[in-house]
């Protein structure tokens, strides 16, 4: 007889999105039907049933059928067997309406979960400019753009770039490139991309020469001293720190962007409104070299 584990192993890829999806609504909505299979992945009823099945046949006592609910729940000794089941992947699979990787479903709500986000600008090129950027970092090629720039460069003038990423910070999205004309790696803002060509050439640099993008340091931060005991307190637990101090591995070309991100107090004395600014940073004196536009002096 074949066993569990390498029947699991044999299945294939379509198959396994489905025994994923099956998997994420019994931990997290508490019941998967039939029906939800169905409507999820666009298949007859019984297709569906033949996929709750198979569940069953490699995960065994995983999924137990309650009569009142008219679906499988989550049995009493219950493990993942097909997915990724910590709240980091679930949450934005959540969030995008997905059924693991397929959809998106419209105003149907695949798990049955409402959720909301900010109503923050669009901050994004055209789909012509961003096929361009993308391609020239699918194919490791060079990129020529227009860009518009904050500084007093001459904003718009024509420019050759090697991307190699693609960042989204949370507040808007950019490309890690070489810039041939700075002879540096650089972040440039997608939004202010007003024209992009991919080149034939190849690009000669990559991310593994990108030293700020390659190497990690640790951002130490702590609750703000300006807060209470409980309220430090707190932070530590809703950060999951095991002592004093929160540690974020981060690598260094992204530092500023974190510091920002979660707002910190990056002043020498901590002296911002703990308020606004729930946490501060300790080791300033190593990581302000990589991420000086994101420190305050007052």
């Amino acid at each position: 007889m074949i066993p569990k584990e390498k029947m699991r192993l044999d299945v294939k890829w379509a198959t396994r999105q489905r025994l994923q999806y099956i998997e994420i609504m019994a931990w997290y909505a508490g019941v998967v039907t039939r029906s939800d299979v169905a409507r999820a992945f666009g298949l007859s009823d019984p297709a569906a049933t033949k996929d709750l099945k198979l569940y069953g046949d490699l995960a065994p006592g995983n999924l137990v059928y309650n009569h009142s609910v008219f679906g499988f729940v989550p049995g009493e000794r219950f493990a993942a067997a097909f997915a990724d089941l910590t709240p980091a992947a679930v949450l934005p699979v959540i969030a995008a309406n997905l059924a693991v990787a397929n959809g998106p479903y419209g105003n149907a709500l695949v798990y049955g979960l409402p959720t909301a986000s900010l109503p923050l600008p669009v901050r994004l090129p055209g789909p012509q400019t961003l096929a361009q950027i993308t391609r020239a970092i699918h194919g490791r090629r060079k990129l020529r753009v227009a860009y518009r720039s904050l500084s007093r460069r001459e904003s718009g003038a024509e420019r050759t770039i090697e991307p190699h990423t693609l960042v989204n910070t949370g507040l808007r999205w950019h490309v890690r490139a070489y810039s041939e004309d700075t002879c540096d790696f650089r972040d440039f803002v997608l939004s202010r991309v007003m024209a992009a060509e991919c080149l034939e050439a190849a690009a000669e640099s990559g991310e593994q020469y990108d030293d700020d993008w390659v190497e990690r340091v640790n951002l130490q931060l702590a609750p703000h001293s300006g807060l209470d005991a409980s309220r430090r307190e707190s932070l530590l637990l809703d950060y999951g720190a095991s002592g004093d101090v929160i540690d974020v591995n981060v690598r260094r070309a992204l530092l500023g962007y974190v510091l920002q991100r979660l707002g910190v107090d990056t002043t020498p004395d901590h002296t911002m409104n703990p308020n606004a600014y729930q946490l501060m940073l300790l080791n300033r004196d190593e990581i302000e070299p990589f991420a000086a536009w994101a420190f305050s002096e007052r």
